[in-house]
């Protein structure tokens, strides 16, 4: 039955307002908020939103969870020097958030850590205030990452796009 309700989700869901609830001033901002987060850690964060999964993905079972780490593969996110790469994964046809770090942050940073920072983007997405809920969640990542993952005062390169994508 849950496969149903997913699948009448990714079909007639809200995902149409894709654009909408992400315009181009709010990804150039949560980029901003990316760039300025990475120069006080290690961390390399990426950012993806998908409006919805294939009818056939949620039909052979495609969970939100495994599709994250999908696009963590796609968009090379543990292509990073020190494995710190964090990506954040929102499908908003099923109303799901999903934050995959690579093992060198996992190693540093709790699963409820991040189940926190997920659960605050929900509360807001579900409030309608996309901007907040993102920039937010992207604010409090950099926190977490500061604290566990601290850069060196130096400079350093900028391995992964701070872009978000729609995909």
């Amino acid at each position: 039955m849950a496969r149903m309700r997913r699948l009448w989700a990714n079909l007639c869901g809200s995902w149409f307002q894709l654009s909408r609830r992400f315009p181009p001033a709010l990804l150039d901002e949560m980029a901003a908020a990316i760039a300025a987060g990475e120069r006080h850690h290690l961390g390399e964060i990426r950012f993806a939103v998908e409006s919805r999964l294939a009818p056939l993905a949620v039909l052979e079972g495609l969970a939100a969870a495994a599709r994250a780490r999908q696009v963590f593969a796609q968009l090379r996110v543990w292509d990073t020097e020190h494995n710190s790469g964090v990506l954040f994964y929102v499908l908003m046809a099923e109303h799901r958030i999903e934050i995959v770090a690579d093992r060198g942050i996992a190693a540093k940073v709790a699963a409820h850590e991040w189940a926190a920072v997920c659960a605050h983007m929900r509360e807001s997405y579900a409030a309608g205030q996309w901007r907040t809920g993102s920039l937010d969640g992207i604010a409090a990542a950099n926190a977490l990452l500061e604290r566990h993952f601290p850069g060196d005062g130096g400079p350093r390169r900028d391995e992964l796009p701070d872009q978000p994508v729609l995909l």
